[in-house]
């Protein structure tokens, strides 16, 4: 049963009234309110804060969901039954109250792409039009699977890739957080030992790194506060059009992320492109949909100029050769797929050749990065260990030089 909320009209007083009911659906829900003597005004489905919030929805639990309706649907179990037998084993509850409420929009007459498309946040443009796609050619078991494989590729690169970035982060907090220590505890004993003796002055490393102790210390509120400020505001700006434009291109530029993220890209147009066109998805609709999903507004720019080409009659290895958001492989590939008519099939083997070079880009990253990570914690080192030695060396040196 889901609740709904409504806003309806009293046909003996004229009052205007405000009320939940719970119903299967929306028109049992009008039914039921209607019973009450009132005259429903708006009726809506009242979301679940904790859907969103509390409960997070993995892409494992959508690859299950996948296969397993793609299994019992092969197996001839109708859509709606296959469904609940779905629901009732699925332990993330977020999920299961979704997937009910899918249930029941297709009990009210809506298809299942369309009871989909009302959880974009779950269901992306991908997925709903895959599962459109494949209920108007009658191969939504098919069309599940493939979905399915998808899902799997995409969250193995992304798995590949968040783990090249993860690494270089916990090494730079490591040493932030050693170096804060170094500057915070032990540097001030320097200071203690040279402010009893007369005439005698610190090196001038040290006494911009006490410097900086000082404020950390006397002002650690101040640079909470300013971690925070930059860190929200530079999330902000990065998410916002300019910002995410600069970030685009830097990861599509900057060695030596820019070779792992071209290949990212270039491997995820050519599986959801293989996996949508197999599954009988129009061309201009599936390059829509790529656009969207690749998450680079340069690259989506382009497709976009590719649409209004491919619209104009040209074809799309045409509209994106020479094009400086495609390497070189992805314009010849489709440009065979098109003149030999297996287009699904060349951008499969494109995007499985990206997927693996994708797996050696990570693998280079992580040769390069640990090399220069030891180059820079060496040079930190050094400036933290020539801050403390170079005053004791100095008072040695003064202590000799009296003895004389």
């Amino acid at each position: 049963m889901l609740t709904f909320t409504y806003q309806a009209q009293n046909t003996k007083t004229g009052k205007k009234i405000k009320g939940l009911v719970q119903a299967n659906n929306e028109k049992e829900a009008t039914k039921l309110v209607q019973k009450q003597g009132l005259i429903p005004i708006t009726i809506q489905e009242k979301t679940n804060n904790k859907l969103f919030g509390g409960t997070r929805i993995k892409t494992k639990d959508k690859i299950l969901f996948s296969r397993q309706l793609a299994t019992l649907i092969n197996a001839g179990l109708p859509l709606v039954q296959s469904l609940r037998s779905i629901a009732d084993k699925l332990k993330n509850k977020a999920f299961e109250e979704v997937i009910k409420q899918v249930i029941s929009d297709v009990e009210a007459g809506k298809s299942f792409s369309e009871s989909l498309a009302k959880h974009p946040k779950i269901f992306d443009k991908i997925f709903v039009s895959l599962v459109e796609a494949s209920e108007t050619s009658g191969t939504l078991d098919k069309g599940l699977e493939r979905l399915a494989n998808q899902q799997e590729k995409d969250a193995d690169v992304k798995s590949k890739v968040r783990g090249a970035m993860i690494y270089p982060l916990i090494v730079l907090l490591v040493m932030a957080g050693v170096g804060t220590f170094m500057v915070v505890k032990v540097l001030p004993q320097v200071q203690n030992i040279y402010s009893g003796i007369p005439g005698a002055s610190l090196p001038f490393v040290t006494r911009l790194l006490l410097a900086v102790s000082h404020f950390i210390t006397h002002f650690w509120y101040l640079v909470i506060i300013l971690v925070v400020i930059f860190g929200v505001s530079g999330f902000r700006w990065i998410k916002s059009g300019p910002g995410k434009a600069v970030f685009d291109r830097v990861k599509m530029r900057a060695w030596p992320i820019a070779p792992l993220f071209m290949k990212l890209y270039m491997a995820r147009f050519a599986r959801t492109g293989s996996t949508l066109i197999s599954s009988g998805v129009p061309l201009v609709q599936m390059l829509q949909i790529a656009a969207e999903s690749i998450d680079n507004v340069h690259i989506e720019a382009t497709l976009k100029q590719a649409i209004v080409q491919v619209k104009g009659g040209k074809s799309l290895s045409e509209s994106i050769e020479n094009k400086p958001e495609f390497l070189d492989l992805v314009p010849q590939m489709i440009k065979i797929g098109e003149q030999s008519g297996a287009m699904e099939q060349m951008m499969g083997k494109v995007a499985d050749y990206y997927e693996k070079e994708v797996d050696n880009e990570v693998k280079t990253i992580s040769t390069i990065i640990e090399p220069v990570m030891m180059i820079v914690m060496g040079i930190m080192a050094f400036i933290l260990v020539a801050a403390i030695l170079l005053p004791i060396y100095g008072l040695a040196n003064q202590s000799g030089f009296g003895g004389r």
